[in-house]
């Protein structure tokens, strides 16, 4: 499965999502830095799917439709119809395989897909699917990029492979990338595994994360953890209402297609997660 634009329909109706009226001209570092800022604001990064037990593919118009009407996902998700958006906008874009946090041991490759934007005589690594993760896209170059509230780094560390540090309040330690290109099917079974293993933290565990201007929120279960200039901050969400209202209201997704029955069910094993994990002495 190779990117392929959308029709004109399905990328207008994107755009208007993100609250932008045309692809902001041709393309260029500022309309891409533009494009990234408004999907990270309006598009949020959560599995929901996968804790409904509702099935999804990393086909990009299947996620784009999602996204829509008011719904994020993950990296395979969010970075896949990013692509083809960018690509229905005239961007020579290239999946690459990265791996959260660390190749280690090489199972980790492809765990994590990462568009690289080929312009302006320069290669740009965008990101819309690592939930806290940078705002700005950067050039594919050895350097430090401080982005508030985090700090982060990219390092070249041999041939293909690169390195991505996150900051040390971030919700993950960075990720390994390798900029050979590859097709969007070198992704599917590590997805099929990420969203139906017993051993997934998607499958164990519900979380929703945006990365705003200034700050980045993460609701990991139960906890709710804000990240900006005044450092990490968390709190419990024990009330059903109050975490209802936070997927709603501040992380704005649209709950339509969810019935109540559903989201009383969600509430009721994400709590006991949480108090079983609270047991354990929430290590």
């Amino acid at each position: 499965m190779s990117l392929q634009p959308y029709d004109a329909d399905l990328r207008d109706r994107y755009l208007r999502h993100l609250g932008l009226s045309d692809g902001l001209g041709p393309p260029s570092p500022e309309a891409l830095r533009a494009l990234q800022h408004a999907h990270l604001d309006r598009v949020p990064y959560e599995n929901l799917e996968i804790q409904l037990g509702r099935p999804t593919s990393i086909d990009p118009r299947e996620s784009a439709q999602r996204i829509v009407t008011g719904r994020g996902g993950y990296c395979f998700h969010l970075n896949g119809a990013f692509a083809a958006l960018l690509v229905s906008l005239g961007y020579d874009v290239v999946l690459t395989r990265g791996a959260v946090p660390s190749a280690g041991d090489g199972t980790a490759w492809g765990n994590h897909l990462v568009p690289l934007v080929r312009l302006a005589e320069r290669t740009w690594l965008v990101d819309v699917g690592l939930g806290d993760g940078f705002r700005d896209p950067f050039p594919l170059e050895p350097a430090d990029l401080p982005q508030p509230p985090f700090h982060y780094r990219l390092e070249h560390v041999a041939g293909t492979l690169w390195r991505f540090h996150h900051d040390a309040l971030a919700s993950i330690t960075g990720f390994d990338l390798d900029v050979s290109p590859v097709a969007l099917t070198a992704f599917a079974a590590k997805h099929e595994e990420l969203s139906t293993s017993p051993e997934s933290p998607f499958v164990q565990k519900l979380v929703v994360q945006l990365r705003r201007a200034d700050h980045a929120l993460t609701l990991r279960g139960c906890v709710l953890t804000r990240v900006d200039a005044t450092g990490k901050a968390s709190r419990d969400v024990l009330k059903q209402d109050e975490w209802l209202d936070l997927l709603r209201d501040e992380f704005g997704l649209r709950l339509d297609d969810v019935d109540s029955d559903q989201l009383t069910a969600l509430w009721y094993r994400v709590r006991a997660a949480h108090e079983a994990w609270e047991r354990a002495g929430r290590p």
